[in-house]
């Protein structure tokens, strides 16, 4: 009797030992990141290495902090709230979104080392640079303008923000992370350079825009913390900006009307409607407003629409989502006219990020063109209010 040899044992076999062999003779494939920062070195982050005077940023002036009682320093809600507000406001509340640090060098290098509270720098239609990194900005012939960033490298980071400055004492300004929280944070300047704090803003310029909202007012989905809207109106009217955004949870509950109360702003930004159901804007924004506005009897309050999704041109789902809400904070805007509350602005979502489609990362979130596009919308509204020129 002729013996044929067994070939389905034999190809399983080499099914699963091949496979094995070639992971153990051949290097391991490499990170894409690192892969890529070899193909073309300016994608790498600017290493921070050689000698540095570091200065803890908590000493310098920090903006953006509506409350000094917090848990953490760069925390946005005071350590009281954590009894009255939501827990998921709580968490997210532990995000540095707005905070800003300014301080005034003559360094030819600034560079910065920071720890943020989670290991998860990035979301999938998000960067790392908008969720856990920092954003330098100068102070140029009056202006602020962009010179460098901090791309995170881990929980904590060590970079060059900038360098070949070029001679001279300037104000700067830092952002922190949007969507992490910010455990510390130091400043680095060359070793003969002076660093201090920026002067105070002057009178009738130094009380900040609040803005309380969704995850859009969060910040999401910017691609470095200086281009969320709030950030942007900031600079374009020179004022403090403080941000509650609350990613999902920008829901007006009573509690966080207590909370915003408490500060003295110039004016108050409400966008909330994309976490609310129609139903629930039309019980919840009457009485926010009315509390919001006896507490706070001379403090402009802005309302605004639901942005227009952008596939909501097209699609009939989208549009009913914010068309219908729309309609209903239309209803209670004119309710509150109605029974004389003053001092009440109102914004519309159309055209607020164009029409054109292309300003959102998913047809809700926008892009770095859409909160520009957004800032560009609101700056007039906010002059007018402010009689700001």
């Amino acid at each position: 009797m002729r013996c044929f040899p067994n070939y389905q044992g034999l190809f399983f076999i080499l099914f699963l030992f091949v496979p094995l062999l070639q992971a153990l003779s051949c290097p391991a494939v490499e990170n894409t990141a690192s892969a890529i920062e070899r193909l073309d070195p300016n994608f790498a982050a600017k290493d921070a290495s050689g000698e540095w005077l570091w200065y803890d940023a908590a000493g310098l002036t920090v903006e953006g902090k509506g409350w000094t009682d917090t848990d953490r320093f760069y925390d946005r809600l005071p350590a009281r709230a954590k009894e009255t507000v939501p827990p998921a406001v709580w968490s997210l509340s532990r995000h540095s979104a707005g905070m800003v640090v300014r301080f005034v060098t003559d360094s030819t290098k600034i560079a910065a080392r920071w720890t943020v509270l989670s290991g998860d720098l990035a979301m999938p239609h998000m960067p790392a640079t908008g969720v856990s990194g920092l954003d330098l900005y100068v102070k140029d012939n009056g202006a602020w303008r962009w010179i460098g960033n901090g791309r995170p490298q881990g929980q904590s980071t060590r970079a060059t923000l900038a360098d070949g400055i070029p001679e001279g004492s300037r104000e700067y300004m830092i952002y922190l992370p949007l969507y992490n929280g910010t455990e510390s944070l130091e400043i680095g300047v060359v070793p003969a350079a002076v660093l201090a704090k920026a002067t105070a803003r002057p009178a009738g310029n130094d009380k900040p825009i609040f803005f309380y909202g969704t995850s859009i007012t969060h910040g999401g989905c910017a691609s470095r913390p200086g281009a969320a809207y709030p950030a942007i109106l900031g600079r374009m009217l020179d004022r403090p900006v403080i941000n509650l955004g609350f990613s999902g949870n920008g829901r007006m509950e009573a509690a966080l009307g207590v909370l915003l109360a408490e500060v003295d702003t110039a004016v108050y930004v409400l966008d909330c409607l994309p976490n609310l159901k129609p139903e629930e804007v039309a019980e919840r924004v009457e009485p926010f407003v009315i509390a919001l506005r006896a507490a706070r009897p001379d403090t402009p309050i802005v309302l605004m629409e639901n942005i227009a999704y952008q596939a909501g041109t097209f699609l009939p789902a989208p549009r009913a989502a914010y068309t219908d809400k729309n309609s209903v904070l239309r209803a209670a805007y004119e309710r509150l006219l109605a029974a004389g509350v003053p001092g009440l602005t109102y914004v519309p979502g159309e055209g607020l990020l164009g029409t054109d489609g292309e300003a959102t990362v998913d047809g809700t979130h926008p892009t770095d063109l859409g909160f520009m596009r957004m800032a560009e919308a609101l700056a007039p509204v906010l002059r007018k209010i402010l009689e700001t020129p």
